[in-house]
């Protein structure tokens, strides 16, 4: 067995001595080695940012069955025998991308793997992130080799509303392995980013009495399912007439899910945006534009409904009336390419949003040219150069975005309990020079080659 390890940017291998070939097998066997790896990592810091407090100089983070057992100066916590050491020049909570849609993005950029957004109608609130996420796409191993640990991923901007998102960790074969949060916000877009050409939306004006229509059918829906469950009215022979309305109402062409069945017809679509209106899941719209920000902020009100601002390009002009609105903004990756909606975005808006008091995380979002997953770490960096610092900066991708959302009891920062997700680097995080080399997830080493 050998264990790299990085110092202030330099490089050597350890070589252990190891059991013999028969007692690691029957370890293997039983289990125990395999436990031992996964859960019971020391790492050792020149820096460690914790998120919770100043910096720790020449510290130790033990991990002890996923979770933080110990943080603090070295002299004060002890490394427990048997236990995988790891250094590094700089130790950081795992990273967190706000908004993204790895897993449902591929890496070869072809049919086969874009699975980000369904274009056959505008308006689909049911799909759920779910059950398009792919836990052995090759894009997760390499945000996750940069020291992402923790993502709120799903369906992509580019419809009305375009789908579920969920958060996941970047780990295991299987998304039941990954997930964090099944149904974490439903996404929409308002602006020319939903307009369809030669059909609805095709304006703004269309977008929002679209989307107030379908809101109120959902409180009509729930209005009808309350009743008739108080009501103990529903039987088969009622099912079965509602459902042969709704094939009425779809042969003259209507969206198939467009309507509320009444009180014995269910509809994935109502019930996805009944937990909206219910004020359990945010609607996470995506605008950039100044006019499309302050109508997201009008729906909010009237339907006293949790909103999340994503992307906001043009935040900065409308500070007072976000920071009153009490919404947080998932603020779009810095470096993105400044056209259309975006054509106003500023380096400054992260710095501009938090000197106002807005909750903001930078994401790395979605685009719909290569490389359509872009890096949080580096666009924070950029962040960073431009008014955040290196403590606001990570903050962003960090306990900000853990306390947005609504995570921050077990990932976003250093702390006794949390989950035991770090990552490694050889020098300040935000340096262009810097690598990452290593990387944890609940005590799980998921990655240790530089990067």
């Amino acid at each position: 067995m050998r264990q790299i390890l990085w110092r202030n940017g330099e490089s050597g291998v350890r070589r252990r001595g190891g059991p013999g070939v028969f007692l690691l097998l029957a370890m293997l066997l039983s289990g125990v080695l395999a436990g031992d790896l996964h859960a019971q990592v020391a790492v050792r810091g020149d820096v460690i940012y914790t998120m919770a407090g100043d910096p720790i100089e020449n510290g130790v983070v033990v991990i002890t069955d996923g979770r933080i057992a110990a943080v603090g100066p070295a002299a004060a916590v002890a490394i427990p025998d048997g236990y995988r050491v790891m250094e590094a020049a700089v130790v950081t909570p795992g990273l967190i991308d706000a908004r993204a849609t790895v897993g449902l993005t591929g890496i070869y950029n072809i049919p086969h793997d874009q699975d980000q957004i369904e274009r056959s109608s505008p308006m689909q609130p049911e799909l759920r992130a779910i059950d398009a996420y792919n836990a052995r796409e090759k894009l997760i191993e390499y945000t996750r080799s940069y020291g992402i640990t923790t993502v709120h991923t799903g369906h992509a901007p580019g419809e009305l509303i375009s789908g579920q998102t969920m958060i996941v960790k970047l780990r295991g074969n299987t998304v039941e392995a990954a997930l964090v949060r099944e149904a974490a916000a439903i996404a929409a877009t308002f602006g020319p980013g939903a307009h369809r050409s030669g059909s609805s939306p095709g304006t703004r004006g269309k977008t929002m009495a679209m989307i107030r229509q379908e809101l109120i059918r959902a409180r009509e829906y729930q209005r009808g399912r309350s009743a008739a469950a108080e009501a103990n009215g529903e039987d088969d022979e009622e099912d079965g007439k509602l459902e042969e309305e709704a094939a009425a109402l779809d042969e003259h062409g209507e969206d198939a899910d467009s309507s509320p069945r009444g009180s014995g017809g269910r509809s994935l679509r109502m019930e996805a945006l009944g937990r909206v209106l219910d004020r359990e899941l945010p609607l996470l719209i995506t605008a950039h534009r100044a006019q499309d920000i302050a109508s997201a902020l009008r729906l909010g009100r009237e339907f006293e409904i949790r909103i999340w601002l994503d992307g906001a390009a043009e935040a900065y002009l409308l500070t007072e009336e976000i920071r009153a609105a009490e919404i947080p903004v998932l603020l779009h990756a810095p470096m993105v390419r400044a056209v259309g909606e975006r054509q106003n975005l500023s380096f400054e808006t992260a710095a501009r949003l938090r000197d106002a008091g807005i909750p903001v995380a930078i994401q790395s979002g979605y685009e719909g040219y290569v490389p359509k997953v872009r890096i949080v770490l580096f666009e924070a960096a950029i962040a960073a150069a431009h008014g955040l610092g290196l403590s606001g900066a990570l903050e962003t991708i960090t306990i900000e975005a853990a306390r947005i959302l609504g995570i921050d009891d077990r990932v976003g920062s250093i702390e006794v309990g949390k989950d035991g997700d770090l990552a490694l680097y050889t020098g300040d995080p935000f340096e262009y020079t810097t690598h990452c080399i290593g990387v944890i997830i609940e005590g799980e080493v998921v990655s240790d080659e530089p990067r």
